[in-house]
């Protein structure tokens, strides 16, 4: 397909609503729009992506973080829309919709993004810096490196930036031998 017929097809504008129906028609891409309206168009996961998010979904899991708690692939409304790697909810708050089918902010806890290497760059600042406009507590990112290093990052109330976890960062195995500690 032509860039000149994927063009004429797309809106002035993209909103959420456009975003949930591009996502529902497309299963080859992931779509997210920033909250100044830049839409990203992403492959899916590969299977390395897909086996981290995976690990760490079973260690909320067995926790006993319940199905309503920790979501992967779970569109966001943050102003724009984003669909974190995996985002854990306050227990009783489960996501509801906002605008579009995206849910909103109340009751969410942490995201977790799994930089790839086409997103490195939005990951660990872009993402970050949205992330905590939108007031989300914590903020962790995974890299891709041998030890599958985890940022931890607490949002503090006073600047409204992340700031790093003391001790911090640690190989995702040390952290798959503690307990989430994120409600």
């Amino acid at each position: 397909m032509s860039a000149e017929a994927v063009g004429a097809g797309m809106p002035t504008h993209v909103t959420l609503d456009d975003l949930a129906r591009m996502a529902a028609t497309d299963e080859n891409h992931r779509y997210e729009l920033s909250p100044e309206g830049v839409l990203s168009v992403m492959p899916p996961a590969d299977p390395d992506h897909a086996m981290l998010v995976s690990r760490m979904f079973i260690w909320f899991a067995t926790h006993g973080y319940g199905h309503e708690e920790v979501m992967t692939d779970c569109g966001i409304d943050i102003g724009g829309g984003r669909v974190p790697d995996l985002a854990v909810w306050a227990q009783g708050m489960r996501p509801q919709p906002a605008r579009s089918s995206y849910a909103g902010t109340a009751g969410l806890l942490l995201v977790v993004e799994v930089v790839s290497p086409s997103s490195d760059l939005i990951d660990r600042i872009i993402k970050k810096a949205e992330y905590a406009k939108a007031g989300i507590p914590r903020y962790w990112f995974v890299e891709r490196d041998s030890a599958n290093t985890v940022h931890r990052h607490v949002l503090n109330a006073e600047t409204g930036e992340y700031e790093p976890v003391p001790g911090d960062p640690q190989p995702l195995a040390w952290l798959l031998t503690t307990v989430p500690d994120v409600r």
